[in-house]
């Protein structure tokens, strides 16, 4: 079903050089491999940051797909304090969302990390969003209240091999936008 209202966006899949990395990385790998360590982000996330989930309140069992158009596989995202889940999915065998944000695995990044406005990428259709707008609208805004991005969260999880990674990433992506 999204697949095609993707294709027409013009969010460009191919990939940029930090998602190159990753989906190179991360493409002949099984999902259930990496099943554990989102579950073991948004458990984290889920107890260090409460306030997000505040924020997102009444929204908290529905269902979003976020999807890095340039790497393997979306990402399914129940923002339950209690019962968070992220898990990935192949794109041929999403299940049935919620709300669905879609764009280029930097776009992401950027977003989640506070340097681009979500609003600005969506009218240039960088961004793709579909499905619930008020629960996407509700993350967003709980992701700007937060003082630092959840991207370190997520590196956390994984100690010194995370943060370089995530650190690698994000000089990726300067490099992408010089």
């Amino acid at each position: 079903m999204y697949a095609t209202q993707a294709s027409k966006s013009r969010i460009n899949p191919h990939p940029d050089r930090a998602s190159a990395v990753v989906n190179c990385a991360l493409a002949p790998v099984p999902l259930f491999i990496i099943q554990p360590a989102l579950a073991r982000i948004a458990r984290h996330i889920a107890r260090t940051r409460p306030e997000l989930f505040d924020r997102i309140g009444e929204h908290k069992d529905k269902q979003l797909i976020i999807d890095p158009l340039n790497l393997p596989f979306a990402l399914v995202l129940r923002p339950h304090p209690q019962r968070p889940g992220l898990r990935a999915c192949r794109r041929c065998n999403l299940p049935r969302c919620d709300a669905r944000i879609a764009g280029t695995f930097l776009t992401l990044l950027n977003l989640v990390d506070g340097n681009l406005d979500g609003d600005a990428l969506f009218f240039t259709r960088d961004l793709m969003i579909e499905g619930d707008t008020e629960i996407v609208v509700c993350l967003r805004n709980a992701l700007d209240d937060l003082e630092s991005s959840i991207a370190d969260d997520a590196a956390d999880v994984f100690g010194p091999p995370g943060r370089h990674l995530l650190s690698m990433m994000r000089k990726i992506r300067i490099h992408e936008i010089d």
